[in-house]
């Protein structure tokens, strides 16, 4: 076993814990510290304070997962103002072997070793992950997570995606005027800007211009409680709208990457799953003209692990040099 710490920084939370390592990488995580991002001016200020609360000595390695492409000199992350230089990370956080990657990447590692009892069925048949093909990997969070999973011989090659930022493509007349409403309001307008947490307020406000409705400003957090509860109809209305976006989107990549099966993580997935399930999601997601038939036959999972992206930038420590 080999001990390392595991860090999964979001646009909006980071998380670390230790983990212990078998031969194959398949990690034991210890107790997981959660900050918010915007409390700490860069990454290893956090670290000091995750240092200082773990109380212990930390080990000399680490794996990182980011949300944000990891290449380059500098990584940015998308949604928040920390800069990152890979090349004086290690030195900065007094570690002697560091493992970077994507957060999704982070999470197709986890999923390439999570037992299939983990990987709840949603839609489709009940088969395996392939051992020749490629799975689809995405969630929303404060954006829209995507990896790629290649199997070649069962063996999985975890690829990092930005599919989240792809264009945005409206089919029907109330996702037109969304996308109007957001395209003078950003220019062009990626998938992530609909599809994640942010995007259920971008959804709202929309569908309250469109229908001419007076509401309340809520922020994030309040308006997903809302939503979910169903407590306010228009935020209903557009969790509805989101859902079915949600589908459109996973649709799209599996026809992309090559059709084999979609895997759904993270935990704004997790709180909306019930409602997937009886949501247009399924619908939009094999609504792809003379391929329906053929996305019918696509298997669609949840992958049920709380700490997943912890437990994927664990799994991937050694994965990059």
């Amino acid at each position: 076993m080999r001990d390392i710490i595991a860090v999964d920084v979001g646009g909006t939370h980071v998380r670390f814990c230790r983990a212990s390592l078998d031969a194959a990488n398949t990690p034991q995580l210890g107790p997981v510290h959660k900050y918010k991002v915007a409390d700490f001016p860069s990454l290893p200020d956090c670290w000091r304070r995750f240092a200082a609360d773990d109380g212990m000595p930390l080990p000399t390695a680490a794996s990182i997962a980011f949300a944000a492409p990891v290449r380059g000199e500098r990584i940015k992350l998308t949604n928040s103002n920390w800069l990152i230089v890979p090349a004086t990370l290690a030195q900065e956080l007094s570690v002697d072997d560091l493992t970077l990657v994507n957060d999704f990447e982070a999470v197709g590692h986890a999923i390439s070793r999570l037992p299939m009892h983990q990987m709840e069925l949603l839609f489709g048949p009940d088969i395996p992950l392939p051992a020749h093909g490629a799975v689809t990997v995405i969630g929303p969070g404060t954006g829209l997570g995507v990896a790629l999973i290649a199997f070649a011989q069962s063996r999985p090659i975890v690829i990092a995606a930005e599919g989240g930022h792809m264009d945005f493509a409206p089919l029907d007349a109330i996702e037109t005027r969304l996308l109007e409403q957001l395209r003078a309001e950003h220019g062009r307008v990626s998938a992530e800007r609909l599809v994640s947490g942010p995007g259920l307020n971008a959804i709202y406000r929309g569908l309250a211009l469109i229908t001419r409705a007076n509401i309340d400003m809520l922020d994030d957090a309040a308006l997903w409680a809302a939503a979910l509860d169903g407590s306010n109809p228009l935020a209903r209305q557009a969790l509805d709208r989101l859902c079915m976006c949600y589908g459109s989107v996973a649709g799209d990549l599996a026809l992309a990457h090559g059709p084999s099966a979609v895997v759904l993580a993270g935990g704004l997935t997790a709180r909306m799953k019930e409602l997937l399930l009886t949501s247009n999601f399924h619908a939009r997601f094999i609504a792809k003209g003379r391929y329906e038939n053929l996305m019918r036959g696509i298997p669609i999972r949840f992958a049920a692990h709380d700490d997943i992206g912890l437990f994927g930038a664990a799994a991937a420590f050694g994965t990059r040099f």
